[in-house]
């Protein structure tokens, strides 16, 4: 049988490119796309949520984030695959175009790409030749009888305010689902039906594809470049308007009053879900990641859970610096002093996801597990108190804070967090180095703080509390209380022990 390496260097033969570019998204740029629908994936056997691959004549380049650095030297076969490993702040796209040479053609698959993307290789002098089909791509078919409605604004109201001289084409799946009050329960680590829609004065209705609607609509046709592929960009031709933003992206990511009453009563039922495997983990000997991450499942559905939002992290120490390890081994048996980091979630009714990250230790912990343990919770203590508006200056004030405490071999080498809303990770809003964290945070979103140290020879600690904003003022939906036997509160300033108080509810 032919192997996908083998296919795709006998595509790029066949169609004369000596780079190509394979995504880990599918069409509907969704950034949690099936492994069977990942490309990327299927060359590499690299299982991330994210990180594209750049085949060039001698080697196979996958880039990769901080999360993923570890996990992706233990999955890939180095002999054929060489890991790019981004650091914070790092572009994905600017290393790309590093490593090919002027002049060379890089092939992109126009359904996998937003046409942002593609704009910006573009400007950045490479030449590009698109494919429309994936070689790799196999036929999937999509159940979509299990969507059901959620309570939620109507349509008409979400749509009343838009107004445009020609028709609104939205093409991400999150918006989609939030325009219609619209979720598809049937699988795990995901709310969203799949689908497209076009919004005109006054009314709204879903499309499977965009042809026949291009077709025949003779007016502009809007749409966010950010959102949109390729391919349906170049279908739409001189009809093409722009957006700046999707209206439905900014209104999604401003949560009603009712939705944030619904995220108070999930996040309830996610700290009680936690707090129980916490105790598991107390109560019992012999038992491994898998055995953990079982019973976690089991906890969420009996607090009401319709489907996990993501696959639960459970991560026991040297595998809990992996900040995104997926494998969750019955063969990593829990002893004393063994270090758990959880990193789990859910959708309740409303189809909304939950996030929450906390740390675990069976019997008695060391002094360096306190040490790192603490330092991370004045990590998150600091951000969540502090009254900044952007997520770009909490996250330099939280890698500032680390800077005074810095423990040495230890990294903090992602973001500090994300939106919530459909999908667990949605913007707005972001808390990063990256130019996107620098747009305010809203009333009313939604977003984690999750700061976390990682050394690949001992163990990760990663804290992570979804937040809402309310008043100007950060408040939490999480109440779950930290591990007391792995805080030094000889390290915490008065003040921080008086904002740690607020979680010992539970």
């Amino acid at each position: 049988m032919i192997s996908a390496v083998e296919k795709i260097r006998e595509f790029m033969k066949k169609q004369g490119v000596e780079y190509l570019l394979v995504n880990s998204a599918n069409k509907y740029l969704e950034e949690y796309t099936p492994l069977e629908e990942n490309s990327r994936y299927i060359l590499t056997d690299f299982s991330g949520s994210t990180g594209d691959v750049l085949v060039a004549p001698e080697t196979i380049y996958l880039f990769v984030d901080g999360r993923y650095h570890i996990q992706a030297d233990l999955e890939v076969n180095h002999e054929i695959i060489d890991v790019v490993k981004l650091q914070t702040g790092q572009s994905f796209l600017e290393e790309l175009v590093k490593k090919i040479p002027e002049g060379n053609i890089l092939g992109i698959f126009s359904k996998k790409n937003s046409q942002k993307r593609v704009e910006y290789l573009e400007e950045k002098g490479l030449k590009l030749k698109y494919f429309d089909n994936d070689p790799l791509d196999e036929q999937i078919s999509y159940d979509s009888s299990n969507v059901v409605a959620v309570v939620g604004v109507s349509v008409e109201e979400k749509i009343k305010d838009i107004n445009f001289d020609g028709a609104v084409l939205i093409t991400d799946l999150e918006e989609v689902s939030y325009l219609f009050n619209l979720r598809d329960f049937s699988k795990n680590y995901s709310s969203k039906i799949r689908g497209k829609a076009v919004i005109l004065t006054g009314r709204a209705r879903m499309l499977e594809d965009i042809d026949d609607f291009v077709e025949s609509y003779q007016g502009n046709i809007y749409v966010d470049k950010a959102s949109i592929n390729a391919y349906d960009f170049a279908l739409i031709g001189d009809k093409v308007k722009i957006l700046e933003n999707s209206p439905i992206k900014l209104m999604k990511s401003v949560k009603t009053n009712d939705e944030i009453e619904h995220y108070k009563e999930a996040f309830r039922r996610t700290d009680l879900a936690v707090k129980a495997i916490g105790d598991y983990i107390e109560n019992n000997d012999n038992i491994s990641e898998l055995d953990i991450a079982e019973q976690l499942e089991k906890e969420f559905k009996r607090y009401g859970a319709k489907s996990l939002s993501f696959k639960s992290i459970v991560a026991k120490d040297k595998n809990s610096a992996l900040a995104h390890y997926s494998k969750c081994s019955k063969d990593e048996i829990l002893k004393d002093g063994s270090l758990v980091l959880i990193d789990c979630g859910a959708y309740y009714e409303q189809g909304l996801a939950t996030d929450i990250t906390r740390v675990f230790v069976k019997g008695t912990p060391s002094e360096l597990q306190r040490r790192v343990y603490t330092t991370v919770l004045k990590m998150f203590l600091n951000a969540f108190n502090s009254n900044l508006k952007t997520g770009y200056e909490i996250d330099n004030l939280v890698r500032k804070i680390y800077s005074e405490n810095e423990i040495d071999g230890f990294v903090f080498n992602h973001g500090l967090g994300h939106g919530i809303g459909v999908s667990v990770h949605e913007y707005p809003p972001n808390l990063s180095k990256n130019e996107m964290a620098k747009v305010q945070i809203k009333d009313n979103m939604c977003f984690t703080i999750e700061p976390g140290l990682y050394n690949e020879n001992y163990f990760g600690v990663r804290l992570e509390n979804s937040c809402y904003m309310k008043d100007g003022k950060i408040c939490s939906f999480v109440h779950m209380n930290y591990e007391k036997k792995l805080i030094d509160f000889s390290l915490l300033t008065e003040q921080e022990k008086e904002w740690l108080k607020e979680f010992e509810v539970i």
